[in-house]
């Protein structure tokens, strides 16, 4: 999904642990119209508010857009698709300048986007992809490279794997993300690469399923997973929250987390790095949460007609190295 001819990826890098139904709420910041006052009106649908990442991507948006002297309209959809299609049908009825939004599955899109489309309202996806059947729907993606992000979950394991001096086969408990978003499936779909890849003998995901991004999913799913599968020794959570919430569990059933069970997850969120740094989280991938910045930049260029660039930023190693952008073809909305 990712290797579309316009999207922005935000800062993805890696930080291990080496020896160190109701309606969707609303909020239109005060506003009563659309364009009334000759500022530029973003429509801004989000997911939730399942974790420490999505409250921080939250605040990132609002913070950016008040910065950047926009009138922000925001919808949290609760988690639920139906939410959110509800909240861009809204954006388009008030005739928003731009309409962006965090989907919360990747498909069951296209009756919305062709309605904004209808409207002229240009769409931009933050955070996760979409399906769809035509991408004209949307102008870009701001968001990071998921699948990248499994990749390196597997390659920061080999590492945790050999400074704990792990002998024999590695049985991996995998807590899923939300069933159907983007990040769930390219983070699996990254990491699976790395285990067929250089791991298929000696490496094995022996029980996985979906913790819904929540540390409640992650703490419920693992003592389950602990009762069904006791000699689980690697937990690859989609995400910090879920790992802290298999925590829990790892203890209740009195296994020592990041000792016995040898644990990998990915955002980086303050709890995390916490769990980190008492060494009961091994390894964490980073997914940089602040999008709010380069978001209103492009909303700025849509707005303008301007032509909206790919680019690339990434950070490389064990901690965080810089690489340069990337530029590849780009069009106008």
């Amino acid at each position: 999904m990712l290797n579309r001819r316009n999207f922005l990826t935000a800062a993805v890098g890696v930080a291990a642990a080496t020896g160190l139904a109701a309606c969707a709420k609303e909020d239109d910041g005060g506003s009563t119209s659309a364009g009334g006052d000759g500022k530029i009106v973003l429509g801004f649908s989000q997911v939730g508010s399942e974790s420490g990442w999505r409250s921080a991507n939250t605040d990132s948006v609002k913070a950016a857009a008040k910065e950047a002297g926009y009138t922000l309209k925001f919808s949290d959809a609760q988690q639920k698709q139906e939410n959110q299609i509800s909240a861009i049908r809204s954006y388009i009825t008030q005739g928003v300048d731009v309409i962006a939004f965090s989907p919360v599955v990747v498909t069951g899109w296209d009756a919305v986007l062709k309605e904004a489309k209808a409207k002229k309202i240009p769409v931009v996806l933050t955070d996760r992809s979409v399906e769809t059947s035509d991408e004209s729907l949307y102008v870009t993606l701001v968001g990071s490279d998921f699948t990248d992000e499994g990749r390196r979950a597997g390659k920061i394991l080999e590492k945790v794997l050999e400074k704990a001096g792990h002998k024999g086969a590695v049985k991996i408990a995998q807590l899923e993300g939300t069933t159907g978003a983007a990040p769930a499936i390219e983070r699996a779909k990254g990491f699976k690469e790395i285990l067929d890849a250089d791991h298929a003998s000696d490496w094995k995901i022996v029980v996985s399923q979906t913790g819904d991004f929540t540390r409640a999913g992650g703490k419920q799913v693992m003592a389950a997973f602990l009762q069904s599968n006791p000699d689980i020794n690697v937990l690859f959570a989609h995400n910090d929250d879920m790992a802290i919430g298999a925590i829990q569990s790892i203890e209740a059933a009195g296994k020592k987390p990041g000792k016995d069970i040898l644990i990998v997850s990915i955002d980086g969120v303050k709890d995390g790095f916490v769990a980190m740094s008492e060494g009961k989280i091994n390894a964490i991938v980073e997914c940089n949460p602040l999008l709010g910045p380069q978001l209103m930049e492009v909303v700025k260029k849509v707005k303008d007609g301007e032509t909206v660039e790919r680019w690339i930023k990434t950070k490389e190693g064990d901690f965080m190295q810089d690489q340069a952008a990337a530029a590849l073809p780009t069009r106008k909305y």
